[in-house]
């Protein structure tokens, strides 16, 4: 069995590599390529254990996330969101890798938005805000930064200083694309501005003013996974010309963004795309410079299967990890 941590994964997987496999992960979902059973959640005395299996028929590979919140973790030094991918061996059903699934997360994720943004957002896209600057963030800006040549990007947090230390930080992290990060004092003069706006909070009323956005925008809403929350404004949801989810089984079921404006009568389910349907027919997305696009994620372990078994395979290729 072969142990990737987080270190590993980075000398051997590029955001670039996540977004093309997380494309591929969706496209394969869409087809009824994959079988991904409900997530099995245990309430334990200190958090909640969390089981998220998935199969993919076209690589013959299964494997299964295993995701803990013990919010107490941190006064122990540890993280309170562990998390762990294993992979089955397509030949013998072994367990053949454990990869550092908190880091795989981040990446799937950030990825998984670069993909949205990358299918629909206008190719000149030069302004964005990224509103949340918690433990997704810095992997939601480097996908956008991956995809599109960006000039600005405000980033908006209820704390400011949190904001301006997460802006300093990142501009340094990600100096190699040449772009001005900085903390946003005026998030409605940016959101006025921007081609692109990504939410990745857990808010539960949306995060910025939808009569801002401007035509031609692209909008990406990431961070709210429950009924209750609501970080994408409703009518952001209503007039955006095309309406892409990463699985409409889980946003229909999970993400308050959508299942509010459709119980509301604001729109039906089926003015939604999956985005393997964009992956499979490019003409269903972006037509014109003046659509405003929107893209909503809550996540599938299809992604940590498809991604988590590409860095196996690329680990191994270049002798990356432990072996044990």
């Amino acid at each position: 069995m072969l142990v990737l941590n987080a270190v590993d994964i980075q000398k051997v997987y590029t955001m670039k590599d996540a977004i093309e496999a997380d494309k591929q992960a969706l496209r394969m979902y869409t087809q009824g390529l994959t079988e991904v059973p409900l997530r099995i959640n245990f309430d334990a005395k200190k958090g909640q254990n969390l089981f998220m299996p998935a199969y993919i028929k076209e690589l013959d590979v299964s494997g299964i996330k295993i995701v803990s919140v013990f919010p107490d973790n941190p006064k122990i030094g540890k993280n309170s969101v562990p998390a762990q991918v294993l992979l089955l061996d397509p030949e013998t059903g072994e367990v053949c890798a454990l990869i550092d699934g908190t880091y795989l997360t981040q990446l799937r994720t950030g990825a998984v938005q670069g993909a949205g943004t990358d299918l629909l957002a206008r190719k000149d896209a030069a302004n964005a805000v990224l509103i949340g600057s918690g433990g997704q963030a810095a992997s939601q800006l480097e996908a956008m930064l991956t995809v599109r040549p960006l000039k600005k990007v405000a980033i908006f947090d209820i704390d400011l200083e949190r904001a301006k230390t997460f802006a300093s930080n990142m501009s340094t992290k990600f100096a190699k694309f040449g772009v001005n990060i900085y903390a946003s004092t005026n998030l409605d003069e940016d959101i006025a501005q921007a081609d692109i706006i990504t939410s990745v909070t857990t808010s539960k009323a949306a995060t910025f003013k939808g009569e801002l956005v401007k035509k031609g925008a692209h909008v990406n809403g990431v961070g709210s996974y429950t009924p209750e929350m609501h970080e994408i404004p409703e009518s952001v949801v209503k007039r955006a010309a095309i309406r892409v989810l990463d699985t409409k089984d889980g946003v229909f079921a999970e993400a308050g963004d959508i299942i509010d404006p459709i119980n509301h009568g604001l729109v039906s389910k089926a003015d939604f795309f999956e985005l393997g349907d964009l992956v499979i027919d490019p003409k269903k997305c972006r037509q014109s410079d003046e659509q405003v696009t929107l893209f909503k994620t809550v996540g599938s372990a299809v992604l940590d299967v498809v991604v988590g078994y590409d860095i196996y395979l690329k680990a191994k290729k270049m002798g990356i990890g432990t072996e044990i």
